[in-house]
């Protein structure tokens, strides 16, 4: 019988070189070998044996597969979303465009949400979420992405407000079958320049689709932002993702086509959300 806090010792320092958070990673990895909470390992941690599968659970992770592919699942705004390598991994930094979603929407909720590039749904069922009376659509140019979001909707009860729709923008006329007008635009398009520096983690495990977008990661908000015009409904917003380094680029982009810009930054300070509201004449 393998003693549990010496092999949780081993694991940790296992993935020394693999992660920033090793002994998170193993405490995870073993909770997730035995089918319970974390929290329940700690709390019965005498109590329980190492599960058999825990050594190739390890393996996977010190090959860098993410914790959340592994678990098959990552927590977003405090709400579990099942995940796959069909879809991105939602990001805590991502939150901020739910935080603005309900700061902006306390007055004068949405009733139709848009969410463009949709992944494991996590944006739109987040927002929705938090409205109860809103309804909203996600699509995506990948069916394994959609068949995620598809899941997670049911997952959290939310499929009856939502509806999901394979659609590729940078195909012609994408936009004039989405309806509309929405009142709220979510999106967090690819954005990550093709030779920029990225993790095993991201390189090896996350669909490229939905990371890179050309020489200067720039090549999807030149097809979002003149269509959005088509899209938002009066008075609606549009809150784009962006990476920490595009907001000038960005911002001069959506002000070009008419749009009054404002930036919020991350959790760690970087900018990382642009507000997009239509000038009025």
């Amino acid at each position: 019988m393998a003693d549990m806090a010496a092999t949780l010792r081993e694991a940790a320092q296992a993935l020394q070189g693999v992660s920033d958070t090793p002994r998170l990673d193993a405490e995870l990895l073993m909770a997730h070998g035995l089918g319970i909470g974390r929290q329940d390992l700690l709390l019965d941690m005498l109590k329980l044996d190492v599960p058999d599968g825990f050594s190739a659970l390890l393996e996977r992770r010190k090959a860098h597969e993410p914790i959340a592919h592994i678990m098959g699942e990552r927590e977003f705004w405090s709400l579990p979303f099942q995940v796959s390598p069909d879809v991105l991994i939602p990001r805590p930094d991502s939150e901020i465009l739910i935080e603005t979603a309900v700061q902006r929407g306390k007055q004068r909720p949405p009733n139709h949400v848009l969410d463009l590039g949709t992944g494991s749904g996590a944006l739109l069922l987040a927002t929705l979420s938090e409205f109860p009376e809103s309804h909203g659509l996600g699509i995506d140019a990948s069916a394994g992405a959609l068949a995620m979001a598809h899941n997670n909707a049911d997952r959290l009860g939310l499929a009856d407000r939502t509806r999901f729709l394979l659609q590729d923008w940078t195909e012609p006329n994408w936009a004039q079958c989405l309806g509309g007008p929405f009142d709220l635009i979510l999106a967090n398009p690819p954005y990550v320049a093709t030779d920029a520096p990225l993790s095993r983690e991201v390189a090896d495990f996350e669909p490229h689709e939905a990371l890179f977008a050309g020489v200067e990661g720039m090549d999807d908000y030149h097809i979002i932002i003149p269509a959005l015009g088509a899209l938002l409904a009066d008075n609606g917003l549009a809150l784009l993702e962006i990476g920490f380094d595009q907001v000038e680029r960005v911002t001069k982009l959506a002000e070009k086509h008419h749009y009054t810009v404002e930036c919020k930054q991350d959790l760690g300070g970087n900018d990382r959300l642009l507000i997009l509201r239509q000038k009025r004449p």
